[in-house]
């Protein structure tokens, strides 16, 4: 393992072919792959996150540390991660999926962060795995507000907060570009008495998220949290 990576992780690595392992995606070898090291890791980083927001918030109710774990656990935070430990240069990728773009693939990213922590507890315990969670999740955990409705929902529930006659936010695709590996979509929202708005995200969702943000500063400053 290059010495990089190894200070990255925290972690000198007994067994290599662990993290080997965990670093190879389906597409390179579908037989040893790190698919259920990945499911492994998904689980301690549950249990990690879910230790740390306990603690970290003990007036919170079950609901609100529900959302602030959504938050950490989900694929985008995992993938933010893999990108901030330098993982993507070091994920092993068939020919084709390097050309496709594999490296910058948000599901890729998760995957091989998710592996690594498995691998980082099953070669040195829960300590290992905490101690990399605990680095690259730092500024995930500063961010939390304390509000984690995300923007649709309390789009959604400020339209229905004005009545039974107010109509439910009404989200459109308006374009998609790109190549398959890089997309960006273009998503109209808009709420009765209002001009639509525009959002833009590399998915479907993040532009219904940012469309939805963008409306809410209009309608509802005080939401904007």
């Amino acid at each position: 393992m290059p010495d990089a990576l190894s200070q990255k992780l925290g972690h000198g690595f007994k067994d290599q072919a662990l993290l080997k392992r965990a670093l190879t995606h389906a597409s390179a070898d579908a037989i040893v792959s790190n698919e259920r090291l990945e499911f492994l890791g998904d689980r301690v980083l549950g249990l990690i996150v879910a230790e740390k927001l306990h603690a970290l918030y003990p007036q919170d109710a079950e609901g609100a540390l529900a959302l602030k774990f959504n938050a950490l656990a989900r694929g985008a935070a995992c993938a933010r991660a893999a990108i901030a430990a330098g993982l993507a240069e070091h994920v092993i990728l068939a020919n084709s999926e390097k050309s496709a773009g594999g490296r910058d693939k948000p599901a890729i990213l998760s995957g091989v962060c998710e592996a690594v922590i498995a691998a980082l507890y099953l070669d040195g315990g829960m300590a290992a795995a905490q101690a990399f969670v605990e680095r690259y999740w730092a500024d995930m955990f500063d961010e939390l507000s304390h509000d984690m409705r995300d923007a649709k929902t309390r789009l959604q529930e400020w339209a229905q907060a004005r009545g039974k006659d107010a109509a439910a936010p009404v989200y459109s695709l308006k374009d998609r570009a790109g190549p398959d590996h890089a997309p960006r979509f273009v998503v109209e929202a808009q709420v009765t008495g209002f001009d639509p708005v525009r959002g833009e995200g590399g998915s479907k969702r993040q532009a219904e998220q940012d469309a939805a943000t963008r409306l809410l500063q209009i309608v509802a400053p005080e939401e904007q949290s």
